[in-house]
């Protein structure tokens, strides 16, 4: 059983997700806004933040700082009316993992929290997923009995997006984390990469499964049903 923190001034919206994540098997807590959410995560560690972006007082994004400051690893999914991609790019710079953007259906919102819960499993280094047969430590990537060859920083593209999987990583996260932050590296460099890696991994590079694109935000990566 996963323990999940619901925060949101908005009763209503507190109960449909503490019902829908209850079907599911889990445990949730609630608090009325950032402030509310800040003690409760002092008092116990849960293992998924979900917030409200607009609440009175402290309101999302500086809950998702202050949360981050404390802990790395808990996984938070943000709820927001604000559509702007580079709102989107604010909050996931700020440290949440995800969003989903209001109105939104139960069955997406559960999605998500099912794709960020996944990550409370100890990082391996190996993974069977969409067919492929991959071994970080050994730097071996297969399908089959094809061996496909990564260079260097499609290797390090593929193993960054698989650290966190199911969570939105930002150009400038991407950018951070695979080229070091080097100056002349663009969106445009880091986009002919994923698409370099969509088509030697992806069964459909034109259709792809594993590397979704979030428009003008970003890249995740999905296990393929």
């Amino acid at each position: 059983m996963s323990r999940v923190l619901i925060v949101d001034d908005e009763p209503g919206i507190r109960q449909m997700i503490g019902e829908a994540l209850k079907r599911e098997g889990h445990e949730s807590a609630i608090a009325k806004d950032g402030n509310e959410a800040l003690q409760a995560a002092e008092s116990r560690r849960f293992d998924l933040v979900i917030t409200d972006l607009s609440m009175p007082g402290l309101e999302g994004l500086e809950l998702v700082r202050r949360l981050r400051e404390r802990d790395r690893e808990t996984p938070i999914l943000v709820l927001t009316v604000r559509r702007e991609e580079r709102e989107k790019v604010r909050l996931l710079d700020a440290g949440a993992d995800d969003y989903v953007t209001k109105p939104f259906g139960i069955a997406e919102l559960l999605a998500r929290v099912r794709a960020l819960l996944r990550r409370r499993a100890p990082p391996g280094s190996r993974y069977e997923l969409g067919g492929l047969q991959i071994d970080l430590e050994a730097r071996s990537i297969r399908r089959g009995n094809a061996e496909i060859h990564l260079t260097p920083t499609e290797f390090e593209l593929l193993k960054t997006l698989l650290s966190k999987p199911g969570a939105v990583w930002t150009h400038r996260q991407l950018i951070a984390q695979v080229w070091g932050g080097g100056t002349g590296v663009t969106n445009d460099v880091v986009r002919v990469h994923v698409g370099s890696l969509r088509r030697k991994i992806e069964v459909d590079a034109d259709r792809p499964r594993l590397i979704l694109t979030e428009p003008w935000v970003g890249y995740r990566f999905v296990a393929a049903d």
